[in-house]
């Protein structure tokens, strides 16, 4: 018998909480409840989620830092409830490392398609890791296609699911250019809410972790006025 999926809801309003966590519920997921940040930061790294539900306004300590404490250690997914329709804070969340957001209201419909959404992308990961290797090198960069591993110089990067999928996305397909929003509709996947922000944020992120010089890149470049494409130095 399949293992239920946990998921953590981080969320300081009791009654949003309870309704969320009635409805997960009744889709056969388990649910632990938190109601502040430094709470939530201790059940994300010690209670082994599955994902994160994580409100951006929190007492003790915001999601904003939740998430960027968090993604010092885990990759566990991450998708932010926020109250506000200012674009600087989901951007904010997904520079952090965050995997994806909502804005409240949301329905509670949109909210468990996201969340079975990026666990599905979680399990693919997972069931890859038993795969056959399939190395691909681009100079000092090597892409595990299969087993979801980057290495650079031979030290394992620690990249999110969804910007090593955007990486193996873009090195599968070398010097052919995207635009943003083919990219989040093959990337992101599902119905995706977000806007084409969402890539750029998560090139920018792919860059730190890839790249000498982040404002010189040498592996993911950007074609002006149309997107991006992979390049082998």
């Amino acid at each position: 018998m399949e293992s239920r999926k946990k998921i953590l809801i981080v969320e300081d309003e009791k009654s949003i909480a309870d309704i969320i966590k009635f409805n997960l519920v009744k889709e056969g997921f388990d649910t632990e409840l938190a109601h502040n940040g430094l709470d939530g930061l201790d059940r994300a790294l010690h209670g082994a989620p599955d994902l994160v539900l994580l409100d951006v306004m929190l007492p003790e300590l915001d999601g904003f830092q939740v998430c960027k404490k968090v993604r010092e250690t885990s990759t566990v997914p991450i998708l932010m409830l926020t109250a506000k329709e200012e674009e600087v804070d989901k951007v904010l969340g997904l520079e952090l490392g965050a995997d994806d957001y909502i804005t409240k209201p949301f329905s509670m419909r949109e909210l468990i398609a996201r969340i079975k959404a990026n666990i599905r992308r979680t399990e693919v990961m997972v069931s890859m890791q038993d795969e056959p290797s399939n190395i691909t090198d681009f100079g000092n960069l090597s892409i595990d296609m299969n087993r979801y591993e980057v290495r650079k110089d031979g030290t394992a990067l620690e990249l999110t699911l969804r910007e090593f999928e955007l990486l193996k996305y873009l090195a599968e397909r070398e010097n052919k250019v995207f635009s943003r929003e083919q990219l989040l509709e093959e990337v992101w996947g599902y119905e995706y809410y977000g806007d084409i922000r969402t890539v750029d944020v998560t090139v920018r992120r792919l860059r730190e972790k890839l790249e000498d010089d982040s404002s010189d890149p040498k592996y993911i470049m950007t074609k002006r006025g149309i997107g991006y494409y992979f390049r082998r130095p």
